[in-house]
């Protein structure tokens, strides 16, 4: 038995929560992939409808060990199970977004040892393990939480980890030690995984691994690469292999403070974002509903258990209601105070931002134009001019993600510089850590990337620095 923690939402006519799974939106959500015929064929809205909707459990901090309150996992094991969602519908934005923010927290998988490639089920805590830390190198708090992991109660006495939250991906440990939700994350999610292969990978892990990222059109050979931990660690934090691509190809995190602004979601521009029904659609791809989604027959669901069929009762769904929170939440986001003013120097910078065309680009105010660039040896169809928006300039981004992984459309985003002092892996691999390696020459030896701004003498890279730190 468990106690049902309700929180004291008001009723609201369910008609303000868009309905989410729409049989005549899903299929022109995203845009077609750069290999068109395997493009997603996600589940009709009965198939989805049908999936059971992921119950909300109450979570606590996950401590370092030697950073641990006196007692604190005895005090847990004495807590009681408790949810934390009722299916009553907030009546203010401000119970909406505090909605969201539990959604938000909340970890979508559960167990003794949970990780980021599932070890077994018995495993026990291994985050009591202080060489896991210094494996694995997580930042921590001021406090010595370790932010993007949740020790949840299902049962009493029984402790176990959660992971992969909205917040796990999408918060980051600030200079002083607070932590910040919807920023670009900062946790080593590739070292984490890296550690997880380290004994070796078992059947069950490579048959997840060939659900997250195998390419359909491309060889099964490349799984080998996929299963070796060399190919994860030394990753910039910030910078994650996360479903759908490889780790030959990792994404930079974006952080979510201005979600809203951005036409396309994706370093690939991969889903439209036409407004709060498309954020909630997303989150909801990414928490698990393209992995019943068909790429020209190969079903990532499927693939991860072994190629055995897809059924509604496997795995869990947000509601629409819990989605419609999360967005709110989202939507509410605001950056964090910027530390560095503009001064002489970031005046100088901007006269330098223009006149070396970034605004071309990248325009205020929000520092994007919002468009599609063509990657190298991308031909746009012809009615992608008509239906997306596309700048047709091909700035020399390596093209392997957007081209061979089932993220890739064939386009790179034009990403927002705003907020960029506070992120710590740039470029679309998330692999450069500063704004001074983007403007060294020597980067292009490592991370392909347009080559605008190379050639500034260092005065002026100094000031084009500074003004983008203020932005």
């Amino acid at each position: 038995m468990f106690r049902l923690v309700v929180l004291l939402f008001s009723t609201l006519a369910s008609a303000q929560v868009p309905r989410l799974w729409d049989d005549t939106v899903m299929p022109n959500l995203e845009l077609p992939l750069s290999h068109p015929e395997f493009s997603p064929k996600h589940v009709t809205a009965e198939f989805y409808y049908k999936i059971p909707v992921r119950p909300i459990w109450k979570s606590y901090p996950v401590y370092h060990p030697d950073r641990m309150p006196a007692g604190y996992m005895e005090w847990l094991t004495r807590q009681e199970p408790q949810q934390v969602w009722a299916e009553q519908t907030p009546r203010t934005d401000k119970e909406w977004i505090e909605a969201g923010e539990l959604v938000f927290d909340a970890p979508i998988a559960i167990g003794p040892g949970a990780s980021v490639l599932r070890r077994p089920a018995g495993t026990n805590l291994y985050l009591l393990d202080k060489s896991w830390y210094e494996r694995v190198k997580p930042p921590l708090t001021r406090e010595g939480i370790v932010p993007f992991y949740r020790y949840v109660i299902r049962k009493k006495g029984a402790v176990e980890v959660g992971i992969l939250a909205c917040g796990m991906c999408h918060t980051r440990v600030m200079p002083d030690g607070s932590a910040m939700k919807g920023a670009q994350g900062n946790f080593p999610f590739d070292q984490a995984m890296a550690d997880d292969l380290r004994a070796g990978p078992s059947r069950p892990q490579l048959n997840l691994l060939r659900g997250l990222y195998f390419a359909p059109w491309l060889s099964e050979e490349r799984i080998a690469i996929i299963s070796n931990p060399a190919s994860l660690e030394g990753r910039v934090p910030g910078s994650i292999t996360r479903h759908r691509s490889h780790p030959m190809y990792p994404i930079g995190i974006p952080d979510l403070i201005g979600v809203q602004e951005r036409r396309y979601l994706d370093r690939t521009g991969l889903q439209q974002n036409r407004g709060i029904a498309d954020i909630m659609r997303y989150a909801a791809l990414n928490q698990g509903g393209d992995d019943r989604s068909s790429f020209g027959g190969f079903v990532p669901l499927s693939a991860s258990n072994g190629d055995q069929p897809v059924t509604p009762d496997q795995g869990s769904r947000y509601s629409d209601e819990q989605l419609y929170a999360l967005a709110k939440f989202l939507l509410a986001l605001q950056p964090p105070s910027n530390p560095n003013r503009f001064d002489e120097m970031a005046g100088r910078g901007r006269v330098v931002f223009r006149s070396a065309g970034c605004e071309g680009c990248h325009p205020p105010p929000l520092y994007s134009n919002n468009k599609l660039t063509p990657a190298i040896g991308f031909r746009p169809p012809a009615d992608h001019r008509t239906r997306y928006d596309i700048l047709d300039i091909v700035v020399g981004t390596d093209p392997g993600l957007t081209m061979e992984t089932r993220r890739g459309t064939g386009y790179y985003k034009v990403p927002s510089l705003r907020g960029v002092w506070n992120r710590g892996a740039l470029s679309h691999t998330g692999q450069v850590k500063s704004l001074e390696e983007w403007l060294d020459p020597a980067r292009l030896k490592t991370h392909q990337g347009h080559e605008f701004g190379l050639n500034l003498n260092a005065e002026n890279k100094r000031a084009l620095i500074a003004f983008l730190r203020t932005l």
